[in-house]
């Protein structure tokens, strides 16, 4: 028996089934693919959606060399090999590299120039948005498109298009669960198919449910996604919901998400919407994510259990983040602020130095009247407030 997912791998963008949002003839990314004048591509997605085929039909589609590689083992001597062997190429070499995201910032540094350059059109793929992950170097020379999970009806498509080549029978049962215990991932729908197919050629539901006990879970289906369990699982930890939070932690584990990646969601939570209510809610996530990186499941499940019950039981609070975005908002819109001569490095004008003072002076660090951050008066940020009125008391000495 062939192998199907090899056999049926789609060899032009018009094959390809579950993208319409990509491949449909009046989408931006048809037209420029089609145009031939292909941009470093960053794909995302779950697994078993086509990203790995569109980078090879890509590289069909302009007759380049085509070279895949992994991230998690790609050595920086490869990549220059490659880009050595085509230096003088007319037409340059279509570098995939899978799981992306992994990059080490050296790895990433190499491949700056040669992107600059267009030595090579460099395509990432990742089953989680690698943007947040990559350098700004990466990510100003690339261009983001998500994939998303195949639908149930795109992969009867498919499997439609198998039988017109492929002799054999299945039960509607046994078609059902082929279609839906696969969960979007038509890689997975295939493989499962080419081993019932090796047992017998009318397929059955016990076959199948042989080969394959279980439904594919990986945090993804047609209903629920990798991306909606995250945001219930933040929304809930948000909204103090800690039964709330336990059931969609409990749905990305039982779906084998990578706990790495809950982790880093619980750190990024603690800062935007605990904050200084409540500082340690960050020291207990960062604790977390590096326990996790060194734990595996199933006990990684209580790591991240005890700090998802803490970070939705903490008071919340969103002022720093609201206070860094307002801030960053008048530098883009307004000219920069020169720095006052007493606050440079070395001062050339009168710099009161605070401890001189008892802890705090009267002197101008912004020329301008702003405000950025307003206190939200919870948890410790109360404190916080309390503290900044004592400092300002000239009398205050911190004892």
């Amino acid at each position: 028996m062939k192998n199907l997912a090899i056999s049926f791998r789609p060899k032009s963008l018009d094959e390809i089934v579950g993208q319409e949002h990509l491949t449909s003839k009046d989408s931006p990314f048809y037209k420029l693919i089609n145009s031939q004048n292909i941009p470093h591509l960053l794909f995302f997605g779950p697994a078993g959606s086509g990203k790995t085929t569109m980078a090879k039909v890509i590289a069909k589609s302009i007759d380049a060399p085509f070279y895949e590689m992994d991230a998690t083992s790609i050595k920086v001597q490869e990549i220059r090999n490659i880009l050595d062997k085509h230096r003088n190429a007319l037409i340059k070499p279509v570098i995939f590299i899978d799981e992306v995201h992994r990059l080490s910032k050296t790895q990433q540094e190499v491949l700056l120039i040669p992107m600059e350059r267009r030595e090579a059109i460099i395509i990432g793929a990742s089953t989680e948005n690698p943007y947040y992950t990559l350098t700004s170097g990466i990510r100003s020379r690339s261009m983001l498109f998500e994939f998303k999970s195949v639908s149930k009806e795109a992969m009867e498509k498919l499997l439609e298009r198998v039988q017109e080549s492929v002799e054999f029978e299945i039960d509607e049962d046994a078609r059902a669960y082929l279609i839906g215990s696969s969960a979007g991932d038509c890689r997975a729908m295939l493989n499962l198919l080419e081993y019932a197919l090796a047992v017998e050629k009318k397929i059955t539901l016990k076959t199948l449910k042989s080969l394959r006990p279980t439904m594919l879970k990986d945090g993804v289906s047609s209903d629920d996604t990798h991306y909606d369990l995250t945001s219930a699982l933040i929304k809930s930890m948000r909204g103090s919901s800690v039964d709330g939070a336990l059931y969609y932690l409990a749905r990305l584990i039982d779906g084998g998400e990578d706990p790495a990646f809950i982790a880093r969601r619980m750190v990024i939570f603690a800062s935007e919407d605990i904050g200084n209510a409540n500082p340690n809610a960050l020291n207990l996530a960062v604790s977390t994510m590096s326990a996790v990186s060194k734990i595996g499941y199933p006990e990684a499940r209580i790591i991240l259990s005890q700090c998802a019950v803490y970070l939705a039981s903490c008071p919340k609070s969103n002022a720093s983040y609201k206070a860094i975005n307002k801030a960053l908002e008048y530098v883009s819109a307004n000219p920069p602020i020169k720095v006052p001569s007493h606050l440079l490095s070395p001062p050339k004008g009168n710099y009161l130095y605070p401890h001189d003072f008892g802890g705090w002076v009267e002197q101008e660090y912004l020329p301008v009247d702003v405000k950025f951050y307003e206190s939200s008066k919870i948890g410790f940020e109360k404190n916080l407030d309390e503290w900044l009125g004592k400092i300002k008391d000239l009398g205050f000495r911190g004892d």
